[in-house]
């Protein structure tokens, strides 16, 4: 693995590379409330498949990367540092792949920048339209989505609430949010997140979000694949299978049974497959 700082709007990102340089590149966005080393697992399969991955800590994960300003971390900001990066690498183009948080800044570049992005490959949050048109429609699936969706209300707290809560008693709630992964999966995103500082930029993101906007998101128009799982505590089946309609380019839904929503690390080689597939799809 390789790791060096990108810097990108006078800000410096942490990022890590696996692979050959040759090989297509794959921009990997992590979730929350993890970072880039949610990836790795995966990564590492991709790498072997040839892919040359490039994994982020994204704004307010990277040290250097964290403002202040709850306004800086609007949807806007988190689609430019992507763009970004793609321009302080020097690549017109690339495989975009994002898990969670990350899924829906990669729903936002691929739909806001198509030119830039080869395909996309979004693992556990569907299209976020799907996900608002799930909620508007009312009835049984938009009730059971509101409840899976009610953990966002205390993360927006602010004047530090949601950081209290989540990092009480040695961030036992922080802890458990990542059931049920092993202890050693969990340790490196604890490590990060337990510190008040990082909590309170990654919690920003949450902040800043403005659900209202998600129904204006256009259709993604180029090859897209989304991985969603079973025992999904965020993402129910209605928002899952709502994804479809908001793609026009070549769709794919691949639905992993009896797996937590933190796919990339409980099963990173259907991960990586997933990824590796579509990829293949346009550069056989």
């Amino acid at each position: 693995m390789r790791a060096y700082h990108v810097t990108i709007g006078g800000y410096e990102f942490t990022t890590a590379e696996q692979g050959p340089q040759s090989g297509p590149p794959v921009v990997l966005l992590h979730g929350f409330p993890q970072t880039s080393a949610s990836w790795e697992a995966a990564a590492k399969v991709m790498a072997a498949e040839g892919l040359r991955t490039i994994a982020p800590d994204q704004r307010g994960y990277s040290a250097g990367a964290r403002p202040a300003q709850v306004e800086a971390y609007h949807l806007a900001h988190l689609v430019s540092d992507v763009i970004g990066l793609l321009d302080a690498l020097g690549l017109p183009t690339a495989h975009l792949v994002g898990h969670d948080w990350g899924a829906i800044v990669a729903w936002h570049a691929a739909a806001w920048h198509p030119e830039r992005f080869r395909t996309l490959t979004a693992v556990s949050v569907p299209h976020p339209r799907a996900l608002s048109e799930v909620l508007a429609a009312g009835g049984p699936a938009a009730e059971e989505q509101r409840q899976r969706s009610a953990y966002i209300e205390l993360f927006r707290l602010e004047g530090g609430k949601a950081e209290d809560v989540l990092l009480a008693n040695n961030a036992r709630a922080l802890h458990d949010l990542f059931s049920p992964l092993p202890e050693l999966a969990i340790l490196p995103h604890y490590h990060a997140l337990s510190q008040r500082p990082a909590l309170t930029a990654a919690l920003n993101w949450y902040r800043a979000m403005d659900l209202r906007t998600f129904a204006t998101v256009p259709n993604v128009k180029i090859p897209t694949t989304f991985v969603w799982s079973t025992d999904d505590v965020a993402i129910g089946r209605a928002a899952a299978e709502a994804c479809a309609g908001c793609v026009d380019g070549a769709y794919r839904f691949v639905e992993l049974e009896g797996v937590s929503h933190w796919i990339p690390d409980q099963e990173p080689v259907a991960a990586a497959r997933a990824v590796a597939d579509r990829v293949r799809s346009v550069d056989a």
